[in-house]
């Protein structure tokens, strides 16, 4: 091993042998991707499609209908290796991406092969300016050089997945109060709890399209026979919020204890109004605290520099003449 190392230092330099560990893990993955791409189908695989409610065309080919169309062919080739083999991850992940607004049955496949598509691309870019670009850098560097981008490109897609839910929920937040107030006009007037749904919906979506998805959700499956109290929990489930979740409480006890639900959306919705309120009157609470920092930041320096700095300029001219005479 020590001639080894020797002839791959006189041969590679120092850092010959993390050379040597790079082409042959580049080796393996190419060797290995011709028996992943040209995998047979067997039979028991598609017994499993069938299964899970898969469907073929003429051709063939698989082809899983949903609410959002036919499903990406591409995606389902590699079904097997995009989606989590755990069954508690995948549930997790779904859920995820429904809370992101991302409801077609490709989601969790998509996002895994984005991660995959960024992460193998950015390492491989990486890698080349790693090895072949940058100078003499210690092997500790061209490690972090490596992986580091590699990382960012694996989780992008997932954190970006996140920061969408957090902004779908503050949509979601800020147009409840309104939704609820047409609500109880709607039902007020007369209408049934489905079709006062539908009506808010229809009015909402320009406004806030998540929200008006949400309901129409509720109110499809309240017409196809769901029972009102799972498609409610359902509801709040996917949101995640707890104003919706608070809602759909309040709705099933309503339900189950006969009382009017035009009074209950009545005082519910002068909740959420003063809720929503003290929300606006707290972020304008701290709002004074975040513009100090920003005013020491950029507003003390400057000040200290216009009325101190003509006289230290002044002290130290006297003193540089006081030296020289």
């Amino acid at each position: 091993m020590e001639a080894f190392d020797t002839l791959v230092a006189a041969l590679l330099g120092p850092d010959g042998m993390i050379y040597i560990a790079g082409a042959a893990g580049v080796l393996l993955v190419l060797l290995a991707l011709p028996v992943l791409l040209t995998r047979k189908s067997e039979p028991l695989d598609r017994i499993a499609r069938e299964r899970k409610s898969d469907v073929l065309n003429e051709d063939g080919t698989d082809k899983k209908l949903s609410r959002h169309g036919t499903r990406n062919e591409h995606l389902a080739k590699y079904a097997q290796y995009l989606e989590p083999k755990d069954e508690e991850e995948a549930s997790k992940t779904r859920k995820l991406m429904i809370r992101a607004g991302y409801t077609h049955k490709d989601a969790v496949r998509t996002l895994t092969a984005a991660q995959l598509v960024l992460g193998l691309g950015l390492l491989v870019l990486s890698s080349i300016y790693a090895l072949a670009l940058a100078g003499d850098i210690s092997p500790l560097s061209k490690f972090a050089y490596i992986m580091a981008p590699a990382a960012v490109g694996y989780f992008a897609p997932r954190y970006w997945i996140i920061k969408r839910v957090a902004a779908r929920q503050q949509e979601i937040q800020d147009g409840f109060p309104d939704a609820l107030d047409l609500l109880l006009v709607c039902v007020e007037a007369g209408q049934s709890l489905d079709q006062a749904i539908i009506r808010m919906a229809k009015e909402i979506e320009p406004s806030y399209p998540a929200l008006a998805g949400e309901f129409l959700i509720v109110a499809q499956e309240m017409k196809a026979g769901r029972d009102k109290p799972d498609v409610l929990r359902a509801m709040a489930d996917r949101c995640d919020i707890n104003d919706i979740t608070s809602f759909v409480t309040v709705m099933i006890q309503s339900a189950t204890f006969g009382t009017s639900i035009a009074d209950a959306l009545r005082v519910y919705a002068a909740e959420m109004r003063d809720k929503r309120v003290m929300r606006a009157e707290e972020k304008a609470n701290v709002l004074p605290t975040k513009l100090t920092v920003g005013t020491m930041m950029f507003c003390v320096p400057p000040l200290l520099i216009i009325l101190i700095g003509p006289s230290l300029h002044g002290i130290a001219t006297s003193l540089g003449g006081g030296a020289g005479f």
